[in-house]
């Protein structure tokens, strides 16, 4: 019985990480995400229906998303911010490649 939940807890968190996407994406600024500030440089992003991290080695935050696709592939990622209590919030993440616009809540 102890085998049988087991495994499939194994099997339902190798699903969970099967329908996460990844990206990846280049801050040319500090930006805040979340409750963090990320430097500057290359990230990648975990995306799954209603989140996102982002991480860069020891770097990393975590974000709620709202995941939507558009009509037409964006033909590069578009980054764009909101100037939060004088710092740059990200708040949506077009990117390119793909139809997908991540908006964060």
């Amino acid at each position: 019985m102890r085998k049988t939940i087991l495994l499939i807890l194994v099997v339902l968190a190798l699903a969970g990480m099967a329908s996460a996407k990844s990206f990846s994406v280049k801050l040319f600024q500090p930006s805040v995400v979340g409750a963090a500030e990320l430097q500057p440089g290359d990230y990648k992003l975990d995306v799954t229906e209603s989140k996102v991290v982002i991480r860069n080695g020891k770097q990393s935050a975590e974000a709620n998303v709202k995941v939507e696709t558009v009509n037409e592939k964006y033909s590069s990622t578009v980054i764009r911010y909101e100037n939060a209590e004088g710092k740059p919030r990200i708040q949506e993440i077009h990117l390119g490649g793909t139809k997908t616009k991540l908006v964060f809540n």
